[in-house]
C-alpha cells in the first residue's frame, strides 16, 4: 500500500544569471527538504529567463553532462529528496534550438526520468509575442515515472492545454508542470486549465511557476498550485519567489476513483 507523502513546488522569479538562479534555486530546494517534502519541483525556465530567447542556445548542456546537471544532482543528493528540475536547455541535433527539458533526479542524485517538452509556445497580443520553436526543438514522447512511492506524470507549462497528452498516460497518481505562464494568459486560464486536468484524471497536479516581473521585462503569472483530484487547491502562492507543500495522500485517489469511476468509464481513447 502506498503512504502518504509531503511534495513541494518552488515558485521563482528567475533572470539573465544562470549562477545567480541555481543558487536560489538551491535555496528553495533545502528549504522545501527541511519542512518534510520527499518531491520538490522546480519551475520552468528556473536556471535562466534571458534577455533574448537565444540565451538559452548558449549555456546549453550536454545530456548528463554540465554545471547545471551537476548542481541538480546535488541538490538533490544533499537534501535526500526526489528532484524534478524545472527544465534545463539540453544540446539538440539541431545548433540553432536546444530542447527544454524536465530531468527527474532520485536522492542519490541519479538522473531517473527525462522529458522533453512536446508543445511549444506561441502567442501575439497586448503587445507581447512569443515563438518558442524559433529556439526549443520539441520532444516526441510523453513520459511517466514510478518513484516507488508514486507514479507521475510529466507536463511543462505550455502542454497544459493539451489534455490528450495527460490521457496518454493515465492513470498516475500525480502530474508534475513545471512553466512560466504569461502574466496575460496565466491570469485567463492558469487555475482553470489546473483544475480541469487534476479533475479529469483524478490525480493530484503540482504546478510550479515562474512568478513576478524578470529582468528581462517579462511578466509571469506565478500562482504555483497543488490541486488535490477532487479539483480543490490545497496550497499557492501568489507572486514573487516561495515554495508551498502539501500532503499527497493515495487513499484519498483511490476514494476519488471509487465513488466517481470516470477513468473506467472512458469510451473513446
Amino acid at each position: 500500500m502506498k503512504q502518504k507523502f509531503l511534495a513541494a513546488a518552488v515558485q521563482m522569479v528567475s533572470g539573465s544569471d544562470v549562477d545567480a538562479n541555481v543558487r536560489r534555486a538551491a535555496h528553495w530546494v533545502a528549504e522545501a527538504a527541511a519542512k518534510g517534502a520527499r518531491l520538490v519541483v522546480l519551475p520552468e525556465y528556473f536556471c535562466l529567463m534571458g534577455r533574448q530567447e537565444t540565451d538559452k542556445v548558449a549555456v546549453c548542456e550536454a545530456y548528463g553532462d554540465g554545471p547545471i546537471q551537476q548542481a541538480l544532482a546535488r541538490m538533490a543528493r544533499e537534501n535526500r529528496v526526489w528532484l524534478a528540475a524545472g527544465t534545463v536547455p539540453l544540446r539538440s541535433p539541431e545548433p540553432q534550438r536546444v530542447l527544454n527539458t524536465t530531468l527527474l533526479f532520485d536522492p542519490d542524485g541519479e538522473v531517473r526520468a527525462r522529458y522533453d517538452k512536446i508543445h511549444l509556445f506561441g502567442f501575439s497580443g497586448l503587445g507581447e509575442s512569443y515563438c518558442e520553436s524559433n529556439t526549443i526543438r520539441p520532444g516526441e514522447q510523453p513520459v511517466k515515472a514510478d518513484l516507488g512511492f508514486a507514479e507521475m506524470a510529466f507536463g511543462i507549462c505550455y502542454d497544459l492545454r493539451f489534455p490528450e497528452l495527460f490521457r496518454q498516460l493515465s492513470p498516475y497518481d500525480l502530474m508534475i508542470l513545471p512553466a512560466a505562464f504569461t502574466a496575460t494568459t496565466g491570469e485567463a486560464h492558469w487555475e482553470p486549465l489546473l483544475r480541469a486536468r487534476a479533475i479529469e484524471n483524478q490525480s493530484y497536479v503540482l504546478a510550479s511557476a515562474q512568478g513576478g516581473e524578470h529582468d528581462n521585462g517579462r511578466k509571469t503569472h506565478g500562482h504555483s498550485m497543488i490541486i488535490d483530484p477532487w479539483g480543490r487547491v490545497l496550497a499557492e502562492i501568489d507572486k514573487g519567489e516561495g515554495v508551498i507543500l502539501a500532503e499527497i495522500d493515495p487513499t484519498l485517489i483511490q476514494s476519488v476513483r471509487t465513488r466517481l469511476p470516470a477513468l473506467a468509464h472512458r469510451v473513446l481513447a
